[in-house]
């Protein structure tokens, strides 16, 4: 599908095309999503250069993604739509701007991408170029790269409250066994998200290097070199949340193991207490012929005596030494 976006009177205009139309000669940015070769081979004759193929866009080479050709950057990104999708074809955008026109190529449905076409048609953002087009997404896949780390770090506090607010009851094992299985899901997020933001810096890196290739302004320049700080910091928040998160991890299941380990060693307890009259028992249990207490008429009450006896002085033992 074919989505282009013109300018007509200072207002961000957007017309759909099919693979039988002409991109507008006036259009400063048109948007593939997962693209016919008909609908590629009539935006590579807008833009006058090759766009990449969903396999090229996959590659994890640096010069593979981010390369400059025939007067143009083409540029392949993670989305952080690789929260919720891991399949690096679908979740990455390639974007190939020039001086004066703008394409981007996607086969996934980055909420970036909506947020920006928002900014530009109702939010009143100032567009005279392509390039104030490419920043306006870029700052907004910026802003929801952002937004994916505070809902992953909002997702561990709540996490975090259960396990050391409440506690876990190591006798509901699906309770346990959830709240694992969302600290995995919520790892599995910030590091998709680390990937994404290490993927974006090098985008902000190699744009801030070609900027004469797009004749970028100072107020451009300067927004790039920003663009790519905050990338940067939210790529170490979610470093910092990695490592809260494994912290977690290990005491979520050092819990569970304390409690399981404190059952364990009753149990063992009460076998130690159980011991004496146990050996009492197997004692008098022998069938000898010749026993002292065989015939004795009080025999049988006397070692029922000794055996509750030993597990009262037992018992007292334990308490004492605060055993249970």
């Amino acid at each position: 599908m074919i989505t282009a976006y013109t300018l007509d009177a200072g207002t961000i205009v957007e017309i759909r095309c099919s693979s039988e139309m002409r991109i507008p000669d006036l259009a400063l940015w048109v948007d593939l999503f997962s693209p016919t070769a008909e609908e590629r081979t009539l935006a590579e004759a807008w833009i006058g250069t090759e766009i990449p193929t969903r396999e090229e866009m996959a590659a994890i080479e640096t010069s593979e993604r981010l390369y400059e050709l025939q007067s143009a950057l083409i540029m392949t990104a993670v989305m952080p739509l690789i929260a919720r999708n891991p399949d690096p074809k679908s979740a990455a955008m390639t974007l190939v701007a020039t001086k004066d026109r703008l394409v981007s190529l996607r086969h996934g449905e980055p909420a970036s991408l909506a947020i920006a076409v928002r900014r530009i048609q109702h939010e009143g953002i100032p567009i005279r170029s392509a390039c104030d087009i490419l920043f306006t997404l870029l700052d907004a896949i910026a802003d929801r790269a952002a937004d994916v780390v505070e809902e992953c770090s909002t997702e561990f506090d709540a996490v975090s409250s259960q396990v050391f607010g409440a506690g876990l009851d190591t006798r509901k094992s699906t309770q346990y066994k959830a709240t694992i299985q969302k600290i995995g899901h919520i790892g599995l997020k910030v590091a998709r998200m680390h990937d994404a933001c290490a993927s974006l810096e090098r985008l902000f890196l190699f744009l801030s290097l070609h900027a004469k290739t797009l004749s970028l302004n100072s107020q451009q320049k300067s927004a790039a070199k920003a663009l790519g700080r905050d990338i940067r910091s939210i790529r170490e928040h979610a470093g910092g949340l990695d490592a809260r998160l494994n912290f977690l991890l290990d005491a979520t299941v050092g819990l569970v193991n304390l409690e399981q380990n404190q059952i364990i060693k009753i149990f063992s307890v009460l076998a130690v207490i159980f011991l004496p009259p146990t050996l009492i028992a197997s004692i008098y249990g022998m069938n000898f012929e010749i026993m002292p207490e065989l015939a004795w008429t009080y025999g049988y009450p006397f070692s029922i005596g000794i055996m509750i006896a030993s597990v009262a002085v037992t018992f007292l033992y334990f308490r004492w030494k605060k055993l249970l």
